[in-house]
């Protein structure tokens, strides 16, 4: 039986939806589940309900055949592919506006947040694609699991749902970890990537070392917990590479993951010359929010159940990293300047867009999991 508990890291603890539109407008396919349609579509009858002006006459809803597992139909969109009840100039959402949050689709309702539930509780980071949660990075916020944060009371919420029949995280292709010692390693994880002083670089190969260390635990001595408690307490030194070339490999892994008629086309000129012109300058200034950023996927990571041990779980924080630094290299190309903390919030939600919306979970885990030879 799952606890109730509900656990957040600190910057996002207080997330509120401050009415971006960048769900909304998203050009998504957003599946609505039978009563909820049900309820919309009476509400349209009885001209409670409207889609936004400058969608019309759109329908409000596509029902065919070939929908999502599970749902009755999906929000229409047009022809920019935002959502038809999305109103441009207030930036709003006519269905929540107007007929309240339980009446949203589960995937308006839950979005941002990325849970994971097993027997410990559930455990909700946020997508960095949504503008607001990306901007909650740059706060000068401690680095922290919390419990019971505010932003998100005791609810069902969507996510990777882990029963007692499935397995706890593994520790390597051979050895299953129990939940005290995973918890124990998130927590390190989270606790390296707090270290105000330490470079994203460090704070990676710290993380794998301590990987490749705890792999040779056992049963018997001590717990697994108490293991990772004994794990080296100096960081390893790392500094940024001047060049892009791993970050791109790492890069193609992950598009790799996407879907083909969603796979973006590949767009690698001028980067490096931008690497070097306007990211490397400045990329110090930026280690917290990219630290924020990295405590942000090694915690509720779908990873670290659908991957193949620890070193899979690091080698996704690698991916996480090469992603943002690449797009952080496109960003500052297309805008003709040096790296800011606006250029590397895009680069943020490029980065959560690939890795939470287009890429296939299950496929970038496998990808990963090659780090366990």
């Amino acid at each position: 039986m799952s606890s109730n508990a509900i656990f957040a890291l600190s910057f996002h603890a207080d997330y509120q939806c401050r009415h971006s539109g960048a769900c909304c407008t998203a050009d998504w396919d957003v599946p609505i589940e039978l009563p909820v349609y049900r309820s919309l579509k009476e509400a349209v009858a009885r001209d409670q309900l409207r889609v936004a002006p400058s969608a019309a006459p759109l329908p409000a809803f596509i029902v065919e055949p070939d929908l999502p597992g599970g749902a009755a139909a999906v929000l229409e969109r047009d022809e920019r592919g935002h959502c038809v009840f999305f109103e441009r100039d207030s930036s709003l959402c006519i269905v929540h506006r107007d007929l309240g949050e339980p009446m949203l689709p589960a995937t308006c309702r839950h979005f941002p947040r990325v849970a994971v539930r097993d027997r410990r509780g559930t455990f909700i980071t946020l997508s960095h694609y949504c503008p607001t949660a990306a901007s909650m990075l740059f706060r000068d916020v401690p680095i922290e699991i919390v419990a019971s944060p505010s932003a998100f009371p005791e609810a069902d919420y969507e996510g990777l749902v882990i029963t007692d029949e499935d397995l706890p995280p593994l520790l390597s292709p051979q050895m299953v970890m129990d939940l005290d010692g995973y918890s124990a390693w998130e927590r390190h994880m989270v606790a390296r990537c707090a270290d105000a002083d330490s470079r994203p670089e460090s704070a990676l190969a710290t993380l794998k070392r301590d990987a490749h260390l705890l792999r040779a635990w056992t049963p018997g001595l001590m717990t697994l917990a108490e293991a990772i408690e004994r794990l080296p307490r100096e960081a390893v030194d790392h500094t940024p590479r001047d060049t892009l070339a791993s970050s791109l490999r790492l890069h193609v892994e992950v598009m790799d993951a996407v879907p083909d008629d969603q796979r973006p086309l590949r767009d690698d000129r001028g980067l490096e010359d931008s690497l070097r012109a306007h990211v490397e300058p400045v990329w110090e200034e930026f280690r917290r929010p990219m630290n924020r950023f990295l405590a942000a996927k090694a915690f509720a990571s779908w990873t670290a159940y659908q991957g193949r041990g620890v070193r899979t779980i690091v080698r996704g924080l690698e991916a996480a990293y090469a992603v943002v630094r690449v797009e952080a290299a496109r960003q500052c190309r297309d805008a003709g300047r040096r790296l800011d903390a606006d250029l590397l919030r895009e680069a943020f939600r490029g980065a959560d867009f690939a890795l939470n919306h287009l890429a296939v979970g299950e496929d970038l885990a496998k990808a990963w999991s090659a780090a366990e030879s």
